[in-house]
């Protein structure tokens, strides 16, 4: 989909999804946006009717089926979507105990159903129409699992996973499936980070390159490279090598956000 006109991002309010908005807003698009702060949406959706795009922004939780299946085929029955970017996600760890189990389910909730419930609505639409773009948001922290963020490297893990079958399944009817896998990006979320996060980069670059990327239709968008290959050497050594070093690595804090 090298010039979608009916793009869906959930998570706009902040982060990388408020600027992954920004920078496809332009005169002819019409972003569906959702996310859960309606002041910092709403921000948002200024920013974006500000260079020219129209804006449907609905406070939604990603994590309600039923209410984001309504909004989804509602969007689609007047303008049909031509590309989903499933970026909302939050993010917490154990802070050097055990993470809470509410909170380890709170982020599956989000972060798996949540994408799951951004995508399957539109799913059998976009195979009708043999088009459609659908972009899921995963993490480096998807390719190996880091002692101080369980649920959040499982449920990125499990997306990354997902997602790359289902690009598989749905290659033949003419629907692209795209897995992004980000480093650290400098947002709300990772200021929370009390360690260092190395090679961190500006959302609005984040998002100008995996715009450039989701253009030329490609499988994994991971970056920044040099994370990447270091994330390849984490989930390549064995086990009893590794974990020693791993469990001396900083742990994120609790409180999933």
């Amino acid at each position: 989909m090298l010039s979608p006109k009916t793009i869906v991002i959930t998570g706009a309010s902040s982060g990388l999804g408020e600027a992954l908005a920004v920078e496809y807003a332009a005169p002819g698009i019409l972003l569906a946006l959702t996310g859960r702060d309606a002041d910092r949406l709403e921000a948002t959706a200024a920013a974006c009717r500000a260079k020219g795009a129209a804006v449907e922004a609905a406070r939604l939780d990603v994590s309600d089926a039923a209410a984001m299946e309504a909004w989804l085929l509602a969007l689609d029955d007047r303008q049909p979507v031509d590309l989903v970017i499933a970026n909302a996600g939050i993010s917490a760890g154990t802070g050097g105990a055990v993470e809470p189990a509410d909170q380890a389910r709170r982020i599956f909730a989000v972060n798996l159903d949540g994408v799951l419930n951004s995508v399957l609505p539109l799913i059998p639409r976009m195979q009708a129409r043999k088009s459609g773009q659908i972009a899921l948001m995963s993490s480096l922290a998807g390719f190996r699992g880091f002692p101080g963020a369980p649920a959040y490297c499982g449920s990125k893990a499990a997306v990354r996973v997902y997602g790359e079958a289902l690009r598989g399944t749905l290659a033949a009817s003419g629907v692209a499936v795209n897995v992004i896998c980000p480093g650290y990006v400098r947002t709300a979320m990772t200021a929370r980070n009390s360690f260092p996060m190395p090679l961190l980069m500006d959302a609005d670059k984040a998002a100008a390159l995996i715009r450039r990327r989701l253009g030329r239709n490609a499988a994994r968008i991971a970056f920044p490279w040099p994370m990447l290959a270091a994330v390849w050497l984490l989930q390549a050594l064995p086990p009893a090598l590794i974990d020693p070093l791993m469990r001396r690595l900083p742990a994120k804090g609790v409180d999933a956000d």
